[in-house]
């Protein structure tokens, strides 16, 4: 009786990436990491902006999140006193259809950034958290874009969440696993 023994090939250094011993679920727990993180900020934010504080204290350490009042005043003074005015349509946006009714976007902002957080720490449908939080991300995008002023901060927040949105990541540490959803193509 003969016994065959396989071997693994040998690696190849043409194309380190395939070459990583790096299981599936290891990858699936950083970026479950990364979403739980994105909805911290977002639901932190959101609580802000739902009971009106922008300070929060934890030991010595002093954090600022930004109300209702704060992202008015951070959106009017982004569009009207620094701007300069490269993107004509965030202006007329901001001036003719934002601000005037504050009221309204201010809460809508409030139910975005509670909901996307939501989703996002709970692993739950996160790529439509992730959608949800693009939408103030990417309008904040072309605003600061508006000033020709490329903020590094604006791609934080940006790219995790359009890997968040195009990648599942509620299959580790979400209800999306313990709800036995099947993973999807993207969009849902």
């Amino acid at each position: 009786m003969t016994t065959s023994r396989t071997t693994a090939p040998a690696p190849s250094s043409a194309d380190p990436v395939t070459d990583l011993p790096v299981d599936a679920r290891v990858l699936a727990r950083g970026l479950a990491v990364v979403r739980i993180l994105m909805g911290v900020i977002f639901l932190s934010n959101g609580l802000a902006k739902l009971f009106g504080f922008h300070k929060v204290a934890f030991g010595p350490v002093v954090g600022n999140l930004i109300n209702r009042a704060d992202a008015r005043f951070i959106l009017d003074f982004e569009v009207n006193q620094n701007a300069q005015r490269l993107l004509p349509p965030i202006r007329w946006i901001t001036n003719e259809v934002i601000l005037p009714n504050w009221g309204l976007f201010g809460w809508a902002l409030t139910v975005v950034e509670l909901a996307a957080g939501l989703l996002l720490i709970l692993g739950l449908l996160p790529r439509i958290g992730a959608l949800l939080a693009l939408g103030p991300v990417v309008f904040l995008f072309f605003v600061y874009l508006s000033n020709d002023r490329w903020l590094p901060e604006r791609f934080v927040e940006l790219v995790p969440l359009l890997v968040l949105a195009v990648v599942p990541s509620g299959y580790a540490w979400g209800l999306d696993e313990r709800l036995g959803r099947p993973p999807k193509r993207w969009p849902l």
